[in-house]
């Protein structure tokens, strides 16, 4: 689970000047990274946008070069193979162009998320959608389905890990079944237990945080 948690996961303590940063500076740049990638398609933003990236988890967050580098070993893979064809396809200037502005925008959203506390992170998800109440959207609402998508992801992405090493113990890692099975009745078992949580506590009815079940620990 350390894998997936390296590149999607939430706020780890540091000391970084990206930590005092207030939250709407760092989404703004995050989006205008975002932005930059896909209005200039160039090899030039791109490169630009991936020292920018990389500059502010080194320096702004205080990681070292390899913990960089290990936040993308998830995604590496896809990366790869979107690297491959589109050289082959193209050219490969403009496989750089597409991949590393991916992977800007990877590191951009990493550095947000790993700066900035869950909770404030969800304040201010309230605080940008609280205008549209107008229009019938509920924030809170909205905060608590996004609440419960960042807890479930390390969950089944740590509930993956244990299936498959339990698969591989039994030498049965190559049959799609005995992987699939015991993951779709472990998600759908927490489905259902968030549900029950969730209609204990009015379907969002007060703090996010006590509308879930406890939240796992993971391998």
């Amino acid at each position: 689970m350390r894998g997936f948690g390296a590149t999607l996961g939430l706020y780890e303590p540091g000391r970084g000047f990206l930590y005092r940063t207030p939250l709407a500076v760092k989404a703004v740049a995050s989006l205008a990274c975002a932005v930059a990638v896909i209005a200039w398609r160039s090899p030039a933003t791109t490169a630009v946008a991936l020292l920018l990236a990389v500059g502010g988890l080194l320096v702004g967050a205080r990681l070292s070069p390899a913990r960089v580098l290990r936040m993308l070993l998830p995604a590496a893979p896809v990366l790869g193979i979107l690297a491959l064809y589109q050289g082959v396809a193209q050219d490969w200037l403009r496989a750089f162009v597409v991949v590393g502005g991916i992977t800007a925008c990877l590191l951009a959203a990493r550095a947000l998320t790993l700066t900035t506390r869950t909770q404030d992170l969800l304040d201010g998800v309230v605080r940008l959608v609280r205008p549209f109440r107008r229009l019938g959207a509920d924030p809170e609402r909205f905060a608590l389905a996004l609440s419960i998508m960042l807890r479930s992801i390390p969950y089944l992405a740590g509930l993956f890990v244990d299936v498959r090493q339990a698969a591989r113990a039994r030498g049965l890692e190559r049959n799609p079944r005995v992987v699939v099975t015991p993951l779709v009745l472990g998600a759908v078992a927490y489905a259902h237990r968030t549900g029950e949580a969730l209609a204990a506590r009015g379907l969002g009815e007060g703090e996010p945080d006590e509308a879930l079940p406890d939240e796992p620990t993971g391998p």
